[in-house]
């Protein structure tokens, strides 16, 4: 156990020094108020400005980025994301990665309480599905299974919000803008699995999804993250051609793990969704 709590940090600590390094790159000094001085070798701040601008020395900064078991407290924290100019998801991100030592958590099952399924189908024939920690699909209705796949026909470790996204070729055809929606959900994804560093359930999926997609295995390197948040999306069907959603992700109250998402046809019109439920058999 001490080994694989050892292995963890570790990990930890690189994603850690990895994140800073990354958001570094992306800023010039014009962008945070510093002159641009001589021709640079690399894009990006140096790490010399980057301390300046977090008011921490340049060693103790080169020793964040290099991994270093070192615990920055919140005020160095709060300081790193003004310095680095950090969306508010990028912070969350930040100090998720920076709660070292604790130890990973064994969790319950997951399972839906029955007036979550029954919800889950009464929203019929607008789609709507209900993912777990990992996101996984637990529940989906008609409307959910015809519009995106037959969630409850593939086998248990492929019924995944993810997998379906990043390796199934109907996902592409979905998806009218799917190379921004999938970099999306990688981020949002990303956010989620920070807070269960060493999880073997979360390795798996990563791994799984760096072998078979090459877009995963580049955008997670870019160490972009998001909160989960609602919109709109552009989707597809061979059946009723392009439709814009609205759509919507829930924090269920019994489970914060859970979310319930759904979709409705920005224009209100339900008929096509309802012929388009009608293709799938009920469970």
């Amino acid at each position: 156990m001490a080994a694989a709590g050892s292995s963890s940090a570790v990990r930890r600590l690189g994603e850690f020094g990895e994140f800073l390094r990354s958001r570094r790159a992306r800023l010039q000094p014009a962008d945070v108020g510093l002159p641009d001085g001589t021709r640079r070798r690399t894009p990006g701040l140096r790490r010399e400005e980057a301390a300046q601008l977090a008011g921490v020395s340049p060693t103790y900064y080169a020793f964040l980025e290099q991994g270093r078991d070192i615990s920055p407290s919140g005020q160095v924290l709060d300081a790193l994301a003004r310095a680095l100019r950090l969306s508010p998801a990028e912070r969350d991100h930040l100090y998720a990665l920076a709660q070292r030592g604790t130890p990973p958590h064994e969790d319950a099952p997951e399972t839906l309480t029955a007036g979550i399924t029954a919800l889950v189908d009464r929203l019929d024939p607008d789609p709507a599905f209900v993912k777990g920690r990992r996101w996984d699909i637990l529940a989906a209705n008609r409307a959910a299974r015809a519009l995106f796949t037959d969630w409850l026909a593939l086998p248990p470790g492929q019924r995944n919000e993810l997998i379906w996204m990043f390796t199934d070729p109907k996902a592409r055809e979905t998806y009218v803008e799917w190379e921004k929606d999938a970099a999306a959900m990688l981020a949002r994804f990303r956010l989620a699995a920070a807070r269960r560093p060493g999880d073997p359930d979360f390795t798996a999926l990563i791994e799984h999804l760096h072998r078979h997609s090459a877009e995963a295995r580049s955008w997670w390197s870019r160490h972009e993250v998001l909160r989960p948040a609602s919109g709109t999306k552009r989707l597809r069907h061979q059946l009723l051609g392009e439709i814009t959603f609205n759509h919507v992700v829930l924090q269920v109250a019994d489970d914060p793990d859970l979310k319930l998402v759904t979709f409705s046809a920005a224009d209100g019109n339900q008929e096509p969704l309802a012929r388009l439920a009608a293709t799938i058999t009920p469970p």
